[in-house]
């Protein structure tokens, strides 16, 4: 099938990055997955949660919150806050973007901190959480990366690089990293979560009122490897980049990003 923005079936949208949009931030980094717009900070607290305390856990802790900002899709999405609850699937996302962090953190080598991840979706066009644990990876691996250079920790507490891609099955075809319109479409929908290893840390998979075989899955498995594997190598140039001196020349306003898109 041919894709609205003429993508073959094998390639990612276009993904770019702007470091440290949140000064207040430990790290942080807007991340963009085609029309997807996300920002993840990384926030150090030198402190543990009190049951680590109560129960005498040794080492640090790293917890994630999700949100999806109320003008980030087509009609306005009221905020939580304002219902007196967190919508079920914000539950499950942040859980997800834990877990995704958790398994390629150490968290003794963090010692006695907890490491806040805030993902912020600007703007929605499908795979907002797949960008999430992408764009958390590098917040927290620059937030760490700081730690080490101001002696506050003596090890690197990121074992390996983490990072999520969605893939699908759309009108009997797979496709790697989906936006909305192939979302909404698809037959199959995945999210693939890998370390730049290869190994997985969750695969989620699900038939849109449709089953799918085997093959089909070894299809979208293979699309989530290759996908994973470039967004690792942007991973390591943007967690470079922002241990890099600042330069003018580097700097870009968010006005001039969200023009050129």
């Amino acid at each position: 099938m041919a894709r609205s923005d003429l993508r073959t079936p094998d390639q990612l949208r276009n993904v770019s990055y702007i470091l440290d949009v949140a000064p207040h931030a430990s790290a942080s980094v807007l991340i963009g997955f085609g029309n997807t717009r996300v920002i993840c900070a990384a926030t150090i607290q030198e402190e543990v949660p009190r049951w680590m305390k109560f129960q005498g856990v040794s080492g640090g802790w790293l917890t994630a919150e999700y949100s999806m900002l109320p003008y980030s899709t087509l009609d306005r999405k009221e905020r939580d806050s304002s219902r007196g609850k967190q919508d079920g699937r914000s539950i499950e996302i942040q859980r997800l973007i834990g877990r995704s962090l958790r398994a390629v953190v150490d968290l003794e080598k963090l010692g006695a901190r907890t490491l806040w991840v805030d993902c912020d979706v600007l703007q929605a066009d499908g795979g907002t959480r797949t960008a999430s644990i992408t764009g958390a990876c590098i917040a927290a691996s620059v937030a760490f990366n700081r730690l080490l250079e101001k002696g506050k920790i003596t090890q690197q507490p990121m074992k390996r690089k983490v990072a999520a891609i969605s893939a699908g099955i759309v009108s009997g075809e797979a496709l790697l990293d989906l936006c909305y319109e192939e979302d909404v479409k698809a037959e199959v929908d995945a999210n693939i979560v890998m370390t730049e290893a290869g190994e997985f840390v969750e695969v989620q998979g699900s038939g849109e009122e449709a089953v799918f075989t085997e093959s089909q899955l070894e299809q979208l498995l293979t699309l989530g490897k290759k996908g994973i594997r470039e967004l690792c190598a942007l991973q390591d140039e943007a967690i470079a980049a922002a241990m890099k001196p600042a330069t003018t020349d580097g700097v870009k306003s968010l006005a001039a990003y969200f023009s050129k898109k």
